[in-house]
């Protein structure tokens, strides 16, 4: 890296920006090299004059709470920027409109809802990620995603202009929208349903109680592996998976998951490599035995 380009973002930015940092333990597979600059944006004012300083140099990716991504072992060769404190506010708009910044976790929208009787928040308790990612990413579970919620979004593009895209004119589809990839969200407004406080914990209680029957927890894992192929067949991945796969394959410390084999675990120290042979080869096996090619929920970063 250019030792003045370097010297200007320490000088500009300070303690907020780092170099070759360690990504290893800012995702839950506990894998994963350095990033070539890594910054943490505590205010909106610092993170526009941030992407404006890097001016489409380098390529961006902005990290949450690491929950669904994979990391490779080599140098990220751009920036990971971390959204700060700032980025984690929730308030009430309204009676049934719920503002939140793009740091904050599911679960604490969840939570918040429940305290302000709001019902429609429920599935959000059981998707281990932030309000970024689950735009990103259009996140679900239990017949529920982001889009049956949201009202709006607000972001930057990659020439620091903040923008605001009604929900409306977002096209969402299974686990994806239309949105440019180079938009950082800031946050997002939802609209959600006045219920009974007893009502929204018995149902948050109950998709919980599901979740954790079905789905391992305080392990290295990453969620779903792979999205279900909804127009190829009525069955869901983890049975096409069950039907194909040795679910006893290891390649190094990579392994599924012993409670849904749509889970991948590091059941240790496993490698990048490891984990993406691991991911191949139960692609290859279930497209061998039922034809049906698998798509990587899980995002990669390398």
């Amino acid at each position: 890296m250019n030792i003045d380009y370097k010297k200007e973002l320490l000088n500009q930015f300070g303690s907020n920006v780092f170099f070759d940092y360690d990504l290893k333990k800012k995702n839950w597979f506990n894998i994963g090299g350095k990033s070539k600059i890594f910054y943490k944006a505590y205010s909106l004012k610092e993170l526009i004059n941030f992407i404006k300083k890097i001016n489409k140099k380098e390529k961006i990716f902005v990290l949450g709470a690491g929950s669904n991504i994979l990391i490779s072992d080599d140098l990220f060769d751009g920036v990971v920027i971390k959204l700060g404190k700032n980025f984690n506010n929730i308030s009430l708009l309204g009676e049934d409109i719920i503002v939140a910044g793009s740091s904050v976790l599911d679960k604490a929208l969840s939570d918040f809802a429940i305290e302000n009787e709001l019902g429609g928040f429920e599935f959000l308790s059981c998707i281990p990620g932030t309000i970024g990612g689950g735009i990103k990413m259009n996140a679900g579970c239990f017949g529920k995603e982001f889009k049956d919620i949201l009202v709006s979004v607000q972001a930057i593009d990659e020439s620091g202009n903040i923008i605001t895209i009604p929900s409306k004119k977002i096209e969402f589809g299974y686990r994806k929208n239309n949105l440019p990839n180079n938009l950082i969200f800031l946050s997002a407004s939802f609209k959600g349903t006045k219920d009974k406080r007893q009502k929204i914990i018995d149902i948050t209680n109950e998709l919980k109680t599901e979740k954790d029957k079905n789905q391992p927890t305080r392990i290295k894992t990453s969620g779903s592996t792979f999205k279900n192929p909804i127009s190829q067949t009525k069955k869901k991945v983890w049975e096409l998976i069950k039907e194909s796969v040795p679910l006893d394959k290891e390649f190094g410390d990579a392994c599924i998951s012993n409670k849904h084999c749509n889970f991948f675990v590091n059941k240790g120290n496993a490698t990048f490599n490891d984990m993406v042979k691991l991911i191949d080869f139960v692609s290859k096996k279930v497209f061998e035995k039922t034809g049906i090619s698998l798509e990587k929920e899980i995002k990669i970063l390398k």
